[in-house]
């Protein structure tokens, strides 16, 4: 079993699937271990640590994947950049298949075996390999500090022989993993906090943080599946924009986190609301790889907009790369784990086990994940259903079966061939037209029920 960790190609990526630490254990496990020269190094961690842990250095990476049977990345890479590699190898780390279908359907040509760590079940006996709990942890923290960083002025409350220095007033828009972070990391520098989630659960937990909820009573919950929020309704985004608006002008700090799966980032601050902010206010946007929830966001930039700095970096827990790999690395291990044969030493992959059958994208040759298994049938549909001038040759058999039809039950008009020849076939144009109207709708609203989940 020969595991191989490849360099990040990924731009302003500096995280790496493996450390030592992992290392040491993949082998303590059986296996065989290449990790390709310079993948840690942007986390900081030197080619020798891998050797001493007791890695192989590949020069390159198709050194480093020459007979690989599972291959550890950060980001998706290229199904041709995975030449070499044994058949029906695995791939595991973030590939973040939405919207880049023609991505996976080419590593499932390539005989790939994808497992998107990214949907790894939120279970108790997952929470160890939760990729999105621990990296948005940090990103949460990392949003905080950059704010600080940019807001130019004191976040805790001050009072000095000069003068009293009043705290910022940080505002958390989303109480999940990041957001939680976010604003135990606000409190913990000064801040006065407040946050708000269209979930009514999270109120205790942004309480017990010691920071005050706020949400809209015309919003009484919208909890979705797996722990994510659902998408509002138009009367629902109104009501809970007019909460925000109230509140968002007479803040220093605002960090939004709100991310539904397989959808753009819902827009959460308009223009007006952020015009409505005073000078120096800062607003860290932690879904603008997603588009963003402010509606000034441009991803991958810090901008100024009348005064207000808008932070739009998309890898934020990428910002602190030694933690985020550390973190990273433990959970591909842990989920690794739960694949081997202990005692054999070698890859038993339970293809039933609701881990494997919640991450896997492809195998075989073709895409298993409900969530896309249906994309390839519903587009190769389309020309089986409206096949304009295949259904010309066909249509004289139809009129030839509906005559005989027509003649036992009126035997009258029997008589008048012509006639009966006309209506035979107008109606069997419609009945051509009428397949594809049905099967359209059909293909189309599975997948966007799938999507939403």
């Amino acid at each position: 079993m020969k595991i191989a960790v490849l360099r990040e190609r990924f731009e302003g990526e500096g995280r790496v699937a493996a450390t030592p630490e992992t290392v040491a254990k993949y082998i303590g496990l059986g296996a065989e271990v290449s990790v390709e020269k310079g993948a840690g190094a942007g986390s900081r961690i030197a080619d020798t640590l891998y050797v001493e842990a007791g890695a192989t250095m590949g020069a390159n990476a198709a050194a480093t994947l020459k007979g690989a049977d599972i291959v550890l990345v950060v980001r998706r890479p290229a199904a041709a950049d995975l030449a070499g590699v044994n058949k029906g190898a695995l791939l595991i780390g973030a590939l973040d298949p939405y919207g880049n279908e023609k991505d996976v359907a080419a590593l499932a040509k390539a005989g790939i075996s994808a497992m998107a760590m990214e949907f790894m079940p939120r279970i108790t006996r997952a929470q160890v390999m939760d990729i999105l709990s621990s990296q948005a942890n940090l990103a949460g923290y990392q949003a905080v500090i950059e704010a600080a960083a940019a807001f130019e002025r004191a976040m805790p409350m001050m009072m000095t022989a000069a003068g009293t220095v009043r705290p910022a007033k940080a505002f958390v828009m989303g109480a999940g993993v990041a957001g939680l972070q976010a604003i135990a990391t606000a409190k913990r520098l000064g801040a006065v906090v407040s946050a708000t989630d269209v979930r009514a659960a999270a109120g205790e937990q942004v309480e017990s943080l010691g920071a005050k909820f706020i949400m809209t009573e015309a919003l009484k919950d919208a909890s979705g599946s797996g722990g994510y929020a659902r998408e509002l309704t138009k009367d629902e985004q109104a009501a809970q924009a007019e909460l925000v608006a109230g509140h968002i002008s007479k803040q220093d700090i605002v960090v939004t986190t709100a991310l539904i799966p397989g959808r753009p980032a819902p827009k959460l601050v308009s223009k007006a609301m952020v015009e409505s902010m005073a000078p120096g206010s800062v607003i860290v946007d932690l879904a603008a790889e997603r588009g963003g929830n402010v509606e000034l966001t441009q991803p991958g930039k810090v901008i100024t907009h009348n005064g207000v700095t808008i932070i739009g970096y998309t890898n934020l827990a990428g910002h602190i790369p030694t933690t985020a790999s550390q973190l990273y690395a433990r959970n591909l291990l842990s989920f690794i784990d739960t694949l081997v044969d202990k005692q054999e030493k070698k890859l038993a992959i339970d293809w039933d086990d609701e881990l494997v059958k919640a991450t896997v994208l492809t195998r075989d040759g073709a895409i298993v994940h409900p969530n896309f298994v249906n994309v390839a049938p519903a587009e190769a549909a389309k020309p089986v259903a409206v096949p304009k001038p295949a259904p010309k040759k066909p249509a004289a058999k139809a009129e030839a079966k509906d005559a005989p039809v027509k003649k036992g039950a009126v035997k009258k008009p029997a008589t008048r061939k012509a006639p009966a020849k006309k209506p035979a076939a107008p109606k069997a144009k419609p009945a051509a037209a009428a397949k594809p109207a049905t099967k359209t709708p059909a293909a189309k609203k599975p997948a966007a029920s799938k999507e939403g989940q």
